[in-house]
């Protein structure tokens, strides 16, 4: 493992280790929602937001310059999160940094999961519990990545 990608993996495990909330509501939704949307306008960016508490969608919105294909990465991003309890761009990263890939390692089906930047887990503070996600789609999954962590760090 190469020393950038060790750092990386630790900075994701400490963004999720502090980036838990104390109880999360659709209204906490809507303003992690609105955040990120406003963020990226700030930004000139055109992103898609997803805001899950287990099945129910709480948040989405599609910014213009958005199109179906970023529903579908949302989707297979949130199923990555779901599976592993870990934020997309960390499994990704992880298994780049074992000199694989998260396709080949896992065995799952790419049209079901993708292991890029973008969906980042709720957790609740103390309950070691991933009750829902966060996700981000429309830029590089770093970009992705980002950009949902930024505004989460404002509300936790």
């Amino acid at each position: 493992m190469i020393d950038a990608e060790k750092t990386l993996l630790q900075e994701l495990l400490r963004q999720e280790e502090t980036l838990q909330f104390s109880r999360f509501s659709s209204d906490i939704a809507l303003n992690l929602g609105l955040g990120i949307v406003n963020a990226a306008r700030q930004a000139g960016q055109a992103v898609l937001v997803d805001i899950r508490c287990g099945d129910l969608q709480l948040f989405q919105h599609a910014m213009e310059g958005t199109n179906p294909d970023n529903v579908d990465w949302v989707r297979r991003k949130v199923n990555v999160v779901r599976r592993f309890a870990r934020s997309s761009f960390y499994m990704g990263t992880l298994y780049r940094s074992k000199g694989s890939d998260f396709d080949t390692a896992t065995g799952l089906d790419p049209r079901e999961y993708a292991a890029h930047g973008g969906a980042f887990p709720i957790r609740i503070r103390g309950a070691n519990l991933v009750v829902g996600t966060v996700t981000v789609s429309g830029l590089p999954q770093a970009e992705d990545h980002a950009l949902a962590v930024a505004v989460l760090q404002t509300l936790v």
